[in-house]
């Protein structure tokens, strides 16, 4: 990305925060009330609505459940039990001395090294060490959520397009178009084959997007899928590569459930599958980026660990420039590097993880199947995309929304519904099963079912 094109976004992002401060008792205009922030959605306003309400089993047994928050709080035990017995880097301390002031004072935004490599390397652990990282092609942002940012600002400009698998995170609308400009256009998908990425509906993508005058600039994946929680085959994998070559466009691989799969079949990382074909000595080698990030398998979404990896120097320079406006602290780099650099701890740590996930996922889905409700196959992720249909008074999103309602205000549960991932069927709904203790996940369950009861099911 050339210089010029960063120091008009930098300016840009400067002026937008300054309008904002001066004009904050006038009216505003642009970005400060731009509706594609996505917070109207019915994914965020569930959230509001528990935070209204939250259940608690002694103080607020009746509050709304969150089982809309894909967060993993299912081996925090294993993280408390490593502190309790490592003090030394929870106190700042190193071979016995302080670090504190070192941590303190101004740290390369570049990241630490040592970071970087055992991140580097723990990538590679959980890939199953079929992809190798280099810790210089690494990038480290405040979160995934700047991460994804970034790499839009670094490889389109305002008003191109990325093509979007649908169903996808909600939350895109707001990381992806925001502040960037850039269009999503969605690759459109059906229930028929489980909602699979096909080659013609990469094609009907590609084609709306140029009766809509937008430049495609690149393929932007979840891998594994949010909202599915099934991770693409190497079958699909090679259509996207072979699309992405056809087409001259980059692939951006959003990788962050990739510490999640608890079954099989096994992760594939987009690095992994474009080594396979042997593309490493070609422009397609420089065009894959990867985002991923500590939040989702090792449960540390308040940490705001997250990271950009790819094979171009040109995007690494830019998008380091760019993580300016959203750097880890040094002090959670350093507490992060000698949790990851404890090998034997993370092993164990991964092992236990997909354990537990694949547990937790079989209780959630048995007690929904004695219930009649299908939960579609998957094999990672916090959650399960459960098929509703039967519940609806008409195959309307209208009717969807009027039981997403019916569910959290008369039921208590915050469950999120597949419109708001874009889904082209109504009736889906996501469900989070990893943030919460089994009785009250339990608890959710019987709610389900007192729901179940009290409708007419159309035939399921």
């Amino acid at each position: 990305m050339p210089q010029l094109l960063i120091d008009k976004y930098i300016t840009q992002e400067h002026c937008l925060l300054v309008k904002v401060v001066i004009m904050s008792e006038a009216p505003t205009t642009g970005k400060a009330t731009c509706k594609s922030h996505g917070e109207d959605s019915s994914y965020f306003l569930g959230w509001q609505e528990y935070e209204k309400n939250p259940h608690h089993p002694v103080r607020n047994p009746c509050g709304i459940i969150q089982l809309g928050l894909a967060e993993n709080q299912l081996c925090f035990d294993l993280l408390e039990s490593w502190i309790a017995r490592n003090q030394e880097p929870t106190g700042f301390m190193k071979k016995g001395g302080s670090i504190f002031r070192e941590l303190a004072l101004f740290q390369d935004y570049r990241g630490m090294p040592v970071f970087k490599k055992e991140l580097a390397e723990y990538m590679a652990a959980i890939r199953q060490d079929k992809v190798r990282f280099d810790p210089n092609n690494i990038v480290l942002t405040a979160g995934a959520t700047s991460a994804n940012e970034a790499l839009m600002f670094c490889l389109a400009e305002a008003g191109e397009a990325f093509l979007v698998p649908t169903p996808y995170y909600p939350g895109f609308d707001r990381d992806l178009k925001w502040r960037t400009g850039v269009e999503i256009v969605p690759i459109q998908s059906s229930s028929v084959n489980n909602f699979r990425i096909i080659p013609s509906a990469l094609e009907e993508a590609y084609q709306h997007a140029q009766k809509l005058h937008l430049k495609v600039k690149g393929l932007f994946i979840t891998n594994p899928s949010n909202p599915i929680g099934t991770t693409l085959s190497i079958h699909e994998l090679d259509h996207l590569i072979n699309f992405a070559i056809d087409k001259n466009i980059h692939i951006v691989s959003d990788e962050i459930y990739s510490g999640t799969v608890f079954d099989s079949p096994r992760f594939i990382s987009i690095m992994e599958a474009v080594m396979k074909k042997n593309l490493e000595n070609t422009a397609i080698w420089r065009r894959v980026h990867i985002v991923s990030s500590l939040s989702k398998d090792f449960g540390l979404p308040g940490f705001r660990i997250g990271m950009i990896y790819s094979n171009s120097k040109t995007l690494i320079a830019a998008a380091t420039k760019m993580s300016s406006f959203g750097l880890v602290s040094s002090q959670s780099q350093f507490l992060l590097s000698r949790i990851l650099g404890d090998k034997k701890f993370t092993r164990n740590y991964i092992m236990e993880n997909r354990k537990r996930l694949k547990n937790r996922r079989k209780t959630l889905v048995s007690g929904l199947q004695k219930l009649g409700i299908r939960c579609l196959e998957n094999n990672a992720g916090l959650f399960c995309w459960i098929d509703l249909r039967c519940l609806l008074t008409s195959y309307t999103f209208e009717a969807e929304m009027e039981l997403w309602r019916r569910i959290i205000f008369k039921y208590g549960l915050n469950i999120s519904p597949g419109s708001s991932f874009h889904c082209p069927e109504p009736g889906w709904f996501r469900i989070c099963f990893s943030n919460m203790s089994e009785e009250t996940l339990d608890i959710a369950v019987r709610r389900i079912k007192a729901l179940m009861d009290s409708s007419t099911p159309n035939a399921c």
